[in-house]
């Protein structure tokens, strides 16, 4: 069985968060930064401030019979006798996205913020007895 979990809420996030309102902060003291750019700073963090007070959770399980993952309200799971391929496609900013083709050539894609690393990903589908596509940088 393989398990990967995520949460949003970080120290990681917070440190940039609380950094870059520091430098906000410290322009319109030192150098007496236009508050409407102060404001254009500070709106733009606004999806990773709503993300970290949320604390949104996403995970991926993988067992023997099945594949399932959730990511905020969104669940779902798929056997695995179901999935004909895992198809792995790396794009032009090197995130690697994660579509699985079913026996009817359904397409399923798996949201981001619930997967692994993918060579971790990648193997563990193999080893589950998976057939598994890498495509790297297709335009379309």
């Amino acid at each position: 069985m393989f398990h990967h979990h995520h949460r949003s809420r970080s120290w990681r996030v917070l440190g940039i968060l609380g950094l870059v309102y520091a430098v906000l902060l410290l322009g319109i003291v030192t150098i007496d930064l236009a508050w409407w750019i102060a404001a254009l700073g500070v709106l733009v963090t606004l999806p990773a401030l709503y993300e970290f007070l949320t604390d949104r959770r996403a995970g991926l399980t993988l067992t023997g019979q099945e594949l399932s993952w959730f990511s905020g309200t969104l669940t779902q799971k798929v056997p695995l006798a179901r999935i004909k391929t895992a198809r792995f496609d790396t794009r032009w900013d090197l995130s690697v996205r994660v579509t699985l083709i079913l026996q009817n050539d359904k397409k399923l894609r798996l949201p981001h913020e619930c997967l692994p690393p993918h060579r971790a990903l990648e193997t563990r589908l193999q080893q589950a007895g998976l057939h598994v596509e890498r495509h790297h940088f297709t335009i379309f």
